[in-house]
This record gives C-alpha cells, structure tokens and sequence, in this order.
C-alpha cells in the first residue's frame, strides 16, 4: 500500500477504535479491510461506513454505528461555499477537504487538507455543522440496513471465553513442564493463552469443547471447602483409612472411623484403590490437611 492507502487506513481506524468493546466483552483480535475499486468521492468516508457495517454483520457489539463524510470549500475572495460531500472533482479544484466521521453522539476523527493559507472559525462552524447534518442522514441509512449488531457470531468465527484465576494457581494449571495444559489442549483441542494477571482465554470452533477445557480448568484451581460434598476416588488405602482424591491433586483423609456407622476394621472390606466415593469434608487442619467422612453421607440404622 502506498502513502495514501496507509493514511486512509489510519483515519478509518481512529474513527472506528472509539466504538469497539472491550476486550472483556469481546476479546477477539479485530480486522477490517475495505478494498476499494472505484469511486468519486471520498474513499476513507465510505470505508468508515461499509467498517461500520461490517462489523455490526459480524456480530461485533459496536458502542454506536459511525459515519463519515468529506466536507469542501470554494472561496472567492471574502466569499465562499461549504460543499458537502464532495466529488472527486470538487476534491481536486476546490480549497479544502475535510473529513469528519463520529456517531449520532458525536465525533471520532477528523483530518483536513487545506490549499489555502487558513480557514475562518465562521467557515469551521459552518462546515462541522453541514457535517453533523450529512452523518446523521448517513446513520439513518445504515440503521435502516442493519439496525443493530447482530446478536451471534458468524459460524465460522473461532468461539474465544475469558476466565480469571488467582495468578497464585497458574501454575497449577501449566503443571510440571506444561503437562497439565498440554493434556487439557489434548482432550479438548481448545487453545488456551494465560496472563500472568490469571486472566485465562480458551479459543476453539467448538463451544462445548470450550465449556470442557473451562471445567477442567476451574476444577484444578477450585479450593475443597468445609462443609461440601464431592465424589472422589479412591488413590491409596492404609491401615488406618483411605486417601481420597476430591479435586485435582487435592486428596483428603478418609479415616477408618469415618467410613461407616457400624466398626470397621478393615478398609478393603469397604473400599479399593481406584473405586469412586461420595464424602463429605469435615475438616481442614490449619496445616491444610482436608479430612473426610463417607458415614455422614450415610442414613443411620
């Protein structure tokens, strides 16, 4: 692209940056190309309006629609005429091009290119106000065409969440040598990309492997909670009671006591390695340990 392209370019950005969501309401990387093939007018103005649209078809929850347009001026010596939306003629033989673009609210960009010494505040007035007339006659065009963002993604778009974690766990979710988040891409063929703010985005074209890799995520850095049940399974069984693993690379104690109402004595009479379990948490000591008890579970006889 040469000069001109580049500088269009950066003027349709500008006007357009302002209504564009944040990244938390939509962190998706954004790009818009007009290819422009023919035109005696403005270029960059009606780049602005198609940006518009297209990102509203896109399903791009834009603050506002904006519109732009090329505002001229004839002088003759103390007289002169704003012209609105200029062609490409009035452009090359006219004494200023002045393109304004914003949303019913009001300006986003502006640029001008004058070929005379100066222009009057008169002049400025007169021509911001002819401007604001024209854009708001564009913007009912547009709404008339797509009144709004379109309220879901094209198909083909990728499907991008965010979630946050303690930056604390982030290491949690990596694991020795990337082998936890290799295995959850693994599983679910997601992509995932993690800040060291904790903020976690998980991209895919399939929604629900999406969902997948978020459950596996919030379970590893879910913390066990007094009180709460959880179906665990069973890792290692010793004389005095069972380990049981309620979350990921959590395990608790579930001591022989707590296995039954009636006296057990011994744990493989209840329970194996590798067999699945409802306990509920009683305790965490103040060393972190997490105790556990099946019998509170459990009807009395």
């Amino acid at each position: 692209p040469g000069r001109r392209e580049i500088g269009h370019g950066a003027l349709g950005e500008r006007a357009l940056k302002e209504v564009i969501p944040s990244v938390e309401d939509f962190p998706y990387m954004i790009r818009v190309v007009s290819e422009v093939l023919e035109s005696n007018g403005s270029s960059s103005q009606a780049s602005i309006c198609a940006g518009t649209l297209a990102l509203m078809d896109a399903g791009v929850p834009i603050k506002a629609p904006v519109a732009g347009i090329a505002m001229g001026l004839v002088m003759e010596g103390e007289d002169y005429t704003v012209l609105t939306d200029i062609q490409g003629l009035e452009d090359h033989l006219g004494d200023m091009d002045f393109k304004v673009a914003g949303t019913a609210k009001g300006i986003t960009a502006l640029q001008m290119d004058i070929k005379i010494q100066g222009i009057t505040e008169a002049i400025l007035t007169e021509a911001l106000e002819q401007a604001k007339k024209a854009r708001a006659e564009i913007l009912d065009e547009l709404i008339s065409t797509l009144a709004e963002p379109r309220k879901e993604l094209s198909p083909y778009a990728p499907k991008i969440e965010l979630i946050t974690i303690d930056p604390d766990k982030i290491k949690v979710v990596i694991g020795r040598g990337g082998e936890t988040i290799n295995g959850i891409i693994d599983a679910t063929g997601v992509k995932i990309d993690i800040d060291q703010s904790g903020a976690i985005s998980v991209a895919s074209s399939d929604a629900e492997m999406i969902q997948k890799a978020i459950d596996m995520i919030n379970a590893l850095v879910k913390e066990v909670e007094v009180g709460e049940t959880y179906e665990g399974i069973v890792r290692r069984i010793e004389k005095f009671g069972a380990f049981v693993e309620v979350l990921p690379g959590k395990d608790g104690l579930l001591h022989i006591s707590e296995l039954e109402h009636r006296r057990v004595n011994n744990v493989e009479d209840v329970l194996k390695v590798g067999d699945t379990v409802q306990v509920k948490v009683i305790e965490i000591d103040d060393k972190g340990r997490i105790n556990l008890s099946r019998k509170a579970l459990l009807p009395k006889d």
